[in-house]
């Protein structure tokens, strides 16, 4: 069987057309949903792109990984889906970018240029193409085609909507990918890293003027209490959505716009796979690193604790398994999932580093004698502030006090922050994440069950064995 990974970067859970949203256009998401198992209640584990990669591709929750910002390290002892797919027989290969810094400690040059980047590649990968740092490649590729580009990559990711979607970065990495398949002879993996529906706000071509923003719903106004942190984030230009009508619905706009191109490249390599005969060969597994708030309790992109971060989408289409095929699975299921149904698919062994457990059986049509009744995300925003870098480190500990865990369940949202902290929502009288409950046994319980978590998912590398004659 060949393995097809894709990761979209910053979408929402809640924006498929599958999963009722009245503006998003995702005929492509769709199909892939009715010939596969949609994941309803999906969620990521961490934000932003480096922590919520970490989880995704190793297995692992933030606190047994500790990548806890876009440049933490990731310590090289973890295994990760690339290492899984090499000892399964393959060889994987990335198109696009995995976000993973290297762990210092395996480099003998202090010059080496991976010490000074957060975009590494996850160890494992061979790089088919590369759009990390300068995204070279795609520019060139602009340029060559006629059309102006800003030296800046960032500014060109800006300017998309100046130029056709398919000069698009959406359109570039599926045209490499369509030009890399026919030459496959053997079983293959590949890993399909696609930079958007992540900002700037600005969809390429057409899809800049698919969506009219006087269409566009108004999003989930701040509370009139802020926590501090949420106080913080809506006042940082980069965090805090914008303040006038228009502009929110001009970014909520081209938000729907970004979706509808990197779905409709999506589209090209599900016709790709029919016409080459490799659809019913081919495990096809799609999902985000993490959501976006667009504009959602004033913010922006993917920092906080609230659901439009975390709740993302997930779909697997796994041709043996026919009978499962236009199922949707409402039990809450995680990223941390992903990595060991990816060894059950290769049928590999699944490493014991893995909290997360395999949707094997969902994808046959069933469902699991016992499976959790939450999800669970982390945020750590140590680096806001001073002593992120462990300086004061051991006496001074108020950084590693700027993390905070989310118990999400059916009836209830409860956070949990390190300096004590906590918060409790009650879902079924406030969806919206605005009022606090202050009810004291409802607090104890969700506080119980957040350390019991803690305790059965602590690290267990070795804990499995003893030393004995």
């Amino acid at each position: 069987m060949n393995l097809l990974f894709i990761t979209l970067d910053q979408f929402r859970g809640d924006c498929l057309s599958s999963a009722g949203h009245p503006i998003a256009r995702t005929p492509n998401l769709d199909d892939l949903a009715r010939s596969g198992v949609r994941f309803a209640r999906h969620y990521s584990q961490a934000a932003p792109c480096g922590p919520g990669r970490a989880c995704l591709y190793t297995g692992t929750y933030q606190m047994n990984n500790r990548v806890v910002m876009n440049g933490s390290p990731l310590d090289a002892r973890f295994d990760n889906v690339a290492l899984a797919a090499g000892r399964a027989g393959y060889d994987p290969v990335l198109f696009g970018y995995t976000d993973q810094a290297i762990d210092p400690r395996v480099v003998s040059s202090p010059d080496d240029p991976r010490l000074f980047t957060y975009e590494g590649v996850l160890p494992g990968f061979r790089v088919e193409l590369d759009l990390t740092a300068d995204r070279s490649a795609w520019v060139d590729h602009v340029r060559s085609a006629g059309w102006e580009m800003p030296d800046d990559p960032d500014e060109g990711l800006a300017t998309e909507s100046d130029r056709p979607a398919e000069v698009g970065i959406s359109a570039f990495l599926t045209d490499r990918f369509l030009e890399w398949l026919p030459g496959q002879s053997q079983p293959w993996f590949a890993h399909l890293s696609h930079l958007r529906p992540h900002p700037p706000f600005a969809a390429a071509g057409t899809w800049a003027e698919a969506f009219d923003p006087a269409d566009m719903t108004m999003p989930i106004a701040a509370a009139a209490e802020l926590h501090p942190l949420h106080e913080f984030l809506v006042g940082n230009p980069i965090t805090g959505a914008p303040k006038a009508e228009d502009e929110l619905r001009t970014m909520r706009a081209q938000y729907f716009g970004m979706i509808g191109d990197v779905d409709e490249q999506l589209g090209r390599v599900w016709d790709a796979l029919r016409r080459s005969g490799q659809w019913e060969n081919t495990i096809v597994v799609v999902t985000a690193d993490h959501g976006e708030q667009l504009g959602d309790h004033g913010l922006q992109q993917k920092f906080g604790w609230f659901e439009q971060s975390y709740h993302i989408p997930a779909i697997i289409r796994d041709p043996r398994f026919p009978s499962a095929h236009g199922s949707v699975v409402d039990h809450f299921t995680e990223n941390v999932d992903m990595f060991p149904t990816i060894c059950d698919a290769l049928d590999i062994e699944i490493p014991k580093q893995c909290d997360g457990m395999p949707l094997t059986d969902f994808l046959h049509g069933d469902a699991p004698e016992s499976w959790r009744d939450g999800a669970t995300w982390e945020f750590d925003w140590r680096f806001f502030g001073p002593g992120g870098d462990g300086s004061g480190w051991p006496m001074n500990r108020e950084s590693a006090q700027r993390q905070l865990t989310v118990r999400r369940t059916e009836q209830a949202a409860y956070v949990q922050f390190a300096d004590g902290e906590a918060m409790l929502f009650d879902l079924a009288a406030d969806p919206d994440w605005k009022t606090r409950s202050r009810d004291p046994e409802s607090l104890l319980h969700h506080a119980q069950a957040l350390l019991a978590w803690r305790a059965q998912n602590a690290d267990r590398t070795l804990t499995g064995r003893l030393l004995h004659p």
